[in-house]
């Protein structure tokens, strides 16, 4: 047997695992990108930024124009939008004042809630108590009130919730258009949260030198993760994908102590790490059913 033939073998698996990683690892340093243009154009304006470049993007790329959708599908279309919409708006008011590892691992309660609803087996509920035990570490309880700031852990939460309302509106509109979905929906997100970030934004967003900056949050935090995130689902297993999507929060930490000096103590670490084996877990076991959202489907909408 040839020596390069275990490498060979292993290329297949290894191949889309690095893609997605890059794929995280992409849409944290945008993230990263976009923190540090708050005090040039504020939270709100580069929500405005990012919505309305990425937008522009995936409507050149998807042409959503062309899709047909049925009266059934369009409250949930407009549902995703908006979701889709708060979810970044909320993020990018989170991280205003909440370490970028942080806030991810609170945004990701809201798909990892939804994937536990309605469990019934005992290894479930291992996963809600370890998920319920790095929230306790993670939020402004107690002690802890000056550790995080309690406005900027809500937005996370809340940012959470949207996601999930995404996942659930997402699976019901583009159950025919698929991946094209999103850029409809983010057509509908900034009709409505462009003019509102804009609104709010800081004067130096009026500035055409923040605009190179911008299109390269909204490439790192949409064209490219998205589509990365698309050829490795295409090649991995549904399982495999999940469990690599929980290392979102930990990939969120390190962009956030590379590019922007944040740093966690100990117990927020172990909140995070709790909040991560919760969502592996959670994933590995899962016991498909009918009345359930795919692993697919759960793992496969987009943070951020």
């Amino acid at each position: 047997m040839s020596p390069t033939s275990p490498l060979r073998n292993l290329a297949p698996v290894l191949m889309p695992i690095a893609v997605l990683l890059i794929a995280m690892l992409s849409l944290q340093g945008g993230a990263s990108l976009a923190k540090s243009l708050f005090s040039t154009v504020g939270a709100t304006g580069i929500t405005a930024l990012r919505l309305g470049l990425g937008t522009l993007i995936l409507c050149a790329i998807f042409k959503p124009w062309r899709l047909h959708f049925t009266r059934a599908q369009r409250m949930p279309l407009l549902m995703y939008g908006l979701a889709l919409g708060a979810m970044n708006f909320l993020f990018y008011l989170s991280i205003r004042t909440v370490p970028l590892g942080v806030a991810v691992a609170l945004e990701f309660t809201g798909p990892l809630t939804l994937a536990l609803l309605g469990s019934r087996r005992l290894l479930d509920f291992v996963w809600v108590v370890l998920a319920v035990i790095g929230l306790w570490f993670l939020l402004p309880f107690g002690a802890n009130m000056t550790a995080i700031d309690p406005l900027g852990a809500a937005c996370a939460v809340g940012a959470g919730a949207c996601w999930a309302f995404y996942i659930l509106a997402g699976q019901r509109a583009g159950a025919e258009h698929g991946p094209a979905t999103v850029a409809m929906g983010s057509l509908i997100a900034s009709v409505i949260f462009v003019p509102l970030g804009l609104t709010f934004a800081e004067s130096g967003i009026w500035h055409w030198s923040v605009l190179p900056i911008a299109l390269l949050v909204a490439l790192l935090s949409s064209a490219i993760p998205y589509s990365l995130e698309m050829i490795a689902l295409t090649r991995l297993p549904a399982r495999i994908f999940g469990t690599l999507m929980s290392l979102e929060p930990a990939m969120a930490a390190l962009s956030g102590m590379l590019f922007l000096g944040e740093t966690l103590n100990g117990q927020q670490c172990l909140a995070l790490l709790a909040i991560i084996i919760a969502s592996a877990g959670s994933t590995l076991t899962m016991k498909p059913k009918k009345n359930r959202l795919s692993e697919v489907e759960l793992n496969n909408a987009a943070p951020k």
